[in-house]
C-alpha cells in the first residue's frame, strides 16, 4: 500500500467526522487536511475521498450560505474556506457560492500595513508572517479562478501583491529564504528594532509559503501581470532550499539556514512541504533546474518520519505544532516536538500523494 493511501486511511479512522480534526472545528488544520484528501480524490477516483471532503462541507454550510464557525478574524480563519470553492466547483450549488462570497467580503475590511499587507489577524497589529500568505492566498486565488470571473483579476493581483510584499520584507541577504515574519509595528518583541523582521527562519513558516507559491503558480495564468515576479521568487526559493538540504537524511532543519548550530533537528512538517514544492514545480515545468535527487533523497527522509504501527495506522514523528513566532534560535529548536502534530500530518499527505500519485 501506498505511503499517502496508508495515512489516508488512519486518518479517516482517527476521524471519521473531519470536523473532530484538531485543534478547532473551523481552522487552517482542516483545510490544510482536506486538500490532501482532494489531491488523492482527484488522481484516484476515489469517491471516498471526496466523501469525507463533502461531510466537512455540508457540516458548516448552511442551505443560505451561512458559514458556521468562520469569524474572519484572522487569515487562519479564511484557509478552511478555500475547500469551499472546491465544494462549488464540485456540486454548482448556490449556497457555496454564497459561502464563498461570505468570505471574500471579509477582506474589504482586513487590516493592512502601510505598503499593503495583510496582517497575520485582526489583533496582531502590524505584524505579517510567511505562513499567513498560505492561509489567505489559498482562498483569494481560487475565488477569482473558480467562483466571481468579474473577480478574477482582483483576487489574482492581490495575490501577487502579497507574495512580492512578504517577499521584500522577510527575504534574508537575496538568498530566497524568508525570516518567520515581519512587523511594521515598533516595539514588536521578536523583530529585529531596525528592520522590522524576525530573528530565524523557521522551516514550517517557509514551508506554507513554498507551497503557496506553488500553488498560485499553477492557477494564475502565466501571461498574467507579476506572474514571473512569483515564478523568480519560487526559483530562489528552490535553489537555496537545495543547498540546505541534508545530504544524509534528505530532510531539512527546524531553523533552515543554521544546519551545523546546536539543537538543530530535521522537522517532517517544513520537509514535507518543502518536498511538496520541489514535486509540484518540477511537474509543472516552474524551474530551469532539474531537481530530481533532491526530490528522491526528500521522499525517502520523509518515510523515516512515517511508521506504522501494530495496528496498522501510519503515524508522522518529529514536528512541533502550532509554532507562533517566536524570538531567538533557542526557542524553536527546543520547542516541544510531537508525533503527528496536526500540521505535519496533513504536510505528510500533500508531500505523499505529489510523490506517489502525481506520475500515476
Amino acid at each position: 500500500m501506498l505511503y499517502c493511501t496508508r495515512l489516508a486511511e488512519t486518518l479517516m479512522k482517527r476521524y471519521p467526522d473531519p470536523d473532530s480534526y484538531p485543534y478547532a472545528s473551523w481552522s487552517y488544520p482542516q483545510g490544510f487536511l482536506l486538500w490532501g484528501f482532494i489531491r488523492l480524490y482527484e488522481k484516484t477516483g476515489n469517491t471516498t475521498y471526496r466523501d469525507y471532503v463533502m461531510r466537512y462541507c455540508e457540516e458548516h454550510v448552511g442551505d443560505d450560505g451561512t458559514v458556521r464557525g468562520f469569524t474572519g478574524v484572522s487569515l487562519d480563519d479564511m484557509m478552511s474556506a478555500s475547500v469551499l470553492v472546491w465544494a462549488y466547483t464540485q456540486t454548482h450549488l448556490p449556497k457555496y457560492k454564497l459561502a464563498c462570497e461570505q468570505v471574500r467580503r471579509s477582506f474589504d475590511d482586513y487590516p493592512r500595513n502601510p505598503d499593503g499587507g495583510f496582517w497575520h489577524s485582526r489583533d496582531r497589529e502590524g505584524e505579517m508572517w510567511v505562513d499567513g500568505l498560505f492561509m489567505g492566498q489559498m482562498f483569494l486565488v481560487r475565488y477569482g479562478a473558480y467562483v466571481d470571473g468579474a473577480d478574477r483579476d482582483a483576487c489574482f493581483a492581490e495575490a501577487i501583491r502579497q507574495l512580492n510584499i512578504v517577499f521584500d520584507r522577510c527575504e534574508k541577504d537575496g538568498s530566497g529564504l524568508l525570516y518567520h515574519a515581519y512587523s511594521a509595528r515598533p516595539g514588536t518583541p521578536w523583530a529585529n528594532v531596525v528592520t522590522g523582521k524576525s530573528h530565524e527562519i523557521w522551516s514550517e513558516g517557509l514551508g506554507w509559503y513554498a507551497m503557496i507559491l506553488a500553488d498560485v503558480l499553477a492557477i494564475i495564468p502565466k501571461e498574467f501581470p507579476g506572474w514571473q515576479s512569483v515564478q523568480r521568487q519560487l526559483e530562489k526559493l528552490l535553489a537555496s532550499l537545495a543547498i540546505v538540504q541534508d545530504p544524509c537524511s534528505g530532510l531539512w532543519y527546524q531553523v533552515v539556514d543554521k544546519i551545523h548550530s546546536p539543537g538543530n533537528w530535521h522537522d517532517s512538517s517544513g520537509s514535507a512541504m518543502f518536498l511538496y514544492t520541489f514535486r509540484k514545480a518540477e511537474l509543472l515545468g516552474l524551474c530551469e533546474t532539474s531537481y530530481s535527487d533532491v526530490i528522491r533523497r526528500g521522499f525517502e527522509g520523509l518515510k523515516t518520519k512515517c511508521l506504522t504501527d501494530l495496528e496498522g495506522n501510519l503515524n508522522v514523528y518529529d514536528a512541533c505544532d502550532g509554532v507562533c513566532v517566536q524570538i531567538d534560535y533557542e526557542t524553536y529548536v527546543r520547542y516541544a516536538k510531537n508525533v503527528n502534530a496536526k500540521e505535519a500530518v496533513a504536510a505528510a499527505l500533500w508531500a505523499l500523494a505529489a510523490v506517489e500519485l502525481e506520475a500515476v
